[in-house]
């Protein structure tokens, strides 16, 4: 007698251990009493009905999930290997486990299909420079496919944008040749100018034959301070010499 006593005593007292719980600050309980829901507990001390009652523990705090490399083919036919990184949080875990099955790994394939469906409305060019857009969208439309679980996605970043080493080639071939192009643009507007100035003295200079007499002994000096041997050609207007030739014998 005295040992199915015990019996039924260590068995009342493994139940009692057993329907005691505690939650700390960042979990909460989904408690379903015969298979129905009847509410969420926690934090802290949560008794439950040994046998009766059935909690399910989840997760409140930030969650960083890796979204593996997906294969994408770009709008304008690029295929490119991108990798991202996905922060979310529950916020109402009742959903979260009455409307999902395992809301971690449906997330997850979410994530991969809706980045390779994303990344592929875009050119290559704007995938590279155009990060920050592409992640507010993903964001958006993960934070509206994610509602009915009780998910709230916080921010969506894409990682690394791998490219096969043919493309990577050709894109420092154009981005050399966009170099070049820039250089010659340059180089062109810095004549156009210098043959404005040019022309701009040209007519002053006209204006003044005086000034343009200056300029001419200027250039002399200039060369003859130079230290070397040179043939200099000094022009002379007409109107300087013209007098002279005047006093010439006509034939």
């Amino acid at each position: 007698m005295i040992g199915f006593t015990g019996v039924v005593v260590a068995i009342v007292v493994a139940l009692l251990f057993l329907s005691i719980k505690v939650l700390p600050e960042y979990q909460r309980g989904v408690v379903l009493t015969l298979g129905r829901y009847t509410g969420i507990k926690g934090p802290g001390l949560v008794i439950l009905a040994p046998i009766v009652q059935r909690m399910t523990r989840v997760d409140l705090r930030v969650t960083v999930m890796d979204v593996p490399p997906q294969d994408v083919i770009s709008r304008d036919n690029v295929s490119v290997r991108v990798n991202a990184v996905v922060y979310f949080r529950v916020m109402e875990p009742d959903k979260s486990v009455l409307q999902v099955a395992d809301f971690l790994q449906a997330t997850s394939q979410l994530a991969q299909t809706r980045l390779r469906s994303v990344l592929g409305q875009h050119e290559l060019d704007e995938i590279l420079a155009q990060r920050d857009s592409i992640n507010r969208s993903l964001q958006q439309i993960l934070d509206e496919a994610t509602d009915p679980w009780g998910i709230k996605i916080a921010n969506v970043e894409i990682k690394d944008v791998d490219l096969n080493e043919t493309m990577v080639r050709a894109i420092a071939r154009q981005a050399e040749a966009e170099r070049e192009r820039r250089a010659k643009v340059i180089h062109a507007e810095g004549e156009l100018q210098a043959a404005e100035k040019l022309r701009d003295a040209a007519a002053m200079l006209s204006q003044q034959p005086q000034a343009l007499q200056l300029r001419y002994l200027q250039t002399m000096v200039d060369v003859s301070s130079s230290g070397k041997a040179s043939t200099i050609v000094f022009p002379l207007p007409l109107d300087l010499i013209k007098p002279l030739m005047d006093l010439l014998p006509k034939p």
